[in-house]
């Protein structure tokens, strides 16, 4: 809940300020059955533009994860960019906590703005709705971007020491920082490059005016990406998807980024962006941002993983580019 005299609030209030004057405009949807999304959207949507759904992970609301990207993504696409369920001004009274129902729920609200097909970026839980938005609406999904996304994950990693942290509820306690040492914390898994500035004032004030909302709906959300969770049981999707992932991620080690390309075979890319961690949208937001337009742009290939000139997608030429 934002408050008087707080850096966050007031950075909030900037962000706004920025994504309407980028040419978006903030709207709530109510889905008629206890969910309520609340999402950016053109103020203006050109026809003869893609369109472009942008998913945020946990933290701060889609705002902070996105701010970089909008102006650099407008001029090319349609932009959407939604809280999910429990960020932001989302929210539900059901009782659905997976991220199944987060992708029903996103699809929903981009049906009730009039998008029916869409390319898809998720970056870390935003990947996992990501993943099953062009699972469960394969129509819907022209293109899919994955970034640090750990949706290969098994239940039995955390046991095998993939990870760090020892147990579910420990990644619960760190995602979802309550202490300005928790924070610190997450900073230094979540990054490549060392902050060592982070006055606890400030940090305390971030707490309060963006984690403490739903914070036992966020846990549930965790909870939930854990429990039972194996590759066998993991759907695989057809549509050309490029995987994103930081050379030095902590969160969601490397091995998920082969092990996800494994998986889904010959329809997608993996580029590895060295010297970055999980935060790669914040450490390195304009290669990031290279590298979404580039494959988002290029010409769209049919299901066989083969460019429209026949010759096979290669990310090796999208870092050159």
């Amino acid at each position: 809940m934002a408050k008087c005299c707080s850096f966050t609030a007031t950075r909030d209030w900037c962000f706004r300020l920025s994504f309407s004057n980028a040419g978006l405009r903030s709207t709530t949807s109510d889905l008629g059955d206890g969910t309520v999304m609340h999402c950016w959207i053109p103020k203006s949507r050109k026809e003869n533009k893609p369109n472009l759904l942008l998913i945020h992970g946990m933290g701060a609301n889609a705002m902070w994860q996105w701010a970089d990207f909008i102006r650099p993504l407008i001029a090319r696409f349609n932009v959407y960019v939604p809280d999910l369920v429990f960020f932001g001004d989302s929210y539900t009274t059901r009782p659905e906590r997976s991220e199944s129902f987060q992708a029903q729920c996103v699809i929903r609200m981009m049906e009730g703005h009039g998008v029916s097909r869409m390319n898809v970026v998720g970056i870390s839980y935003g990947g996992f709705v990501a993943y099953r938005i062009a699972e469960q609406f394969p129509a819907a999904v022209e293109r899919l971007v994955l970034c640090c996304a750990g949706v290969c994950m098994e239940e039995k990693d955390m046991e095998a020491g993939m990870f760090q942290v020892s147990s579910v509820e420990d990644a619960a306690s760190l995602l979802l920082p309550q202490t300005p040492e928790k924070v610190r914390e997450l900073v230094r898994i979540s990054f490549a490059k060392p902050i060592n500035t982070m006055p606890s004032c400030f940090l305390n004030d971030f707490i309060d005016v963006m984690c403490t909302e739903h914070l036992q709906e966020r846990r549930a959300l965790i909870m939930a990406l854990h429990k039972d969770r194996k590759l066998s049981n993991l759907p695989k999707i057809t549509q050309p998807t490029l995987i994103i992932w930081g050379e030095l991620d902590r969160v969601f080690p490397l091995e998920l980024a082969h092990r996800l390309k494994r998986h889904i075979g010959e329809n997608a890319e993996l580029v590895i962006i060295k010297n970055v961690g999980h935060a790669i949208n914040a450490e390195k937001p304009k290669e990031l941002c290279k590298y979404l337009k580039s494959f988002l742009m290029d010409p769209l290939p049919p299901q066989n993983g083969k460019s429209s000139d026949g010759n096979k997608i290669d990310c090796k030429a999208l870092e050159e580019k």
